[in-house]
């Protein structure tokens, strides 16, 4: 939201007090004097005016994680272990998932509360690559390459999937990078040549890749430079 439409919307000030207020620079928005009205500001930005403290903001969090095998990617779930029961109690409030992976699948995975930064990060029109390394049943054919770059049709979703990049590493392993984020969209493309992935790791979601020294299960905070690039 703009800092004069944020400051216009309660109940102490109107338009003209609030073009004032910037005008006489009494506006600090985290610790600085404020006095563009068209300065966004969100909930974690902290607001004053004069001495008065508006809104106290709260910390933005990113968490890189480690995800194993055999829990669910949801903030609570009653029958099974959620990547959030990964975490410390304490750290636990306010965070959602940037990029759900399946039960079985592991690798990276990120945990925060900036909504509007992970939907940067996920959304299909950002284009920021997912990649994968994939196992599978059967041995992967070199015809499969172009086939994922063309993009598979998905009836229950009446849509086809954006290209996808697909390197072949060995016989049933490749590394695959998409866009996206459809049900089980992995293993319905590989489906598609009734060829079953048996496993399925999530290496990087963008520019932000899982750290190697990170045991399954394990988390970290992300570093400054690794929010900043996405």
């Amino acid at each position: 939201m703009r800092l004069d439409r944020f400051l216009a919307n309660l109940p102490d000030y109107n338009r003209q007090q609030v073009r004032r207020l910037l005008a006489q620079r009494r506006v600090r928005v985290n610790g600085e004097v404020a006095h563009d009205p068209l300065l966004e500001v969100n909930d974690f930005s902290r607001i004053e005016v004069d001495d008065k403290l508006l809104q106290a903001g709260y910390p933005a969090r990113y968490l890189m994680l480690h995800k194993p095998t055999g829990c669910v990617s949801a903030t609570q779930d009653p029958r099974h272990r959620t990547v959030l029961d990964l975490l410390p109690a304490e750290q636990r409030d306010g965070l959602h998932i940037a990029g759900r992976l399946d039960y079985n699948t592991t690798g990276l995975m990120i945990l925060t509360n900036d909504g509007q930064w992970s939907r940067r990060l996920t959304q299909p029109r950002t284009k920021l690559p997912k990649r994968y390394l994939v196992e599978t049943e059967d041995e992967i054919g070199d015809h499969y390459v172009a086939r994922f770059r063309e993009g598979f049709y998905f009836a229950f979703e009446n849509l086809t999937t954006l290209p996808a990049q697909l390197d072949i590493l060995g016989p049933r392993q490749a590394r695959l990078a998409i866009v996206e984020g459809r049900y089980h969209q992995v293993k319905r493309m590989f489906g598609h040549f009734d060829n079953k992935v048996v496993g399925l790791h999530r290496e990087s979601m963008g520019p932000i890749q899982l750290d190697p020294a990170l045991e399954p299960g394990a988390f970290r905070a992300l570093t400054a430079e690794e929010i900043a690039s996405v």
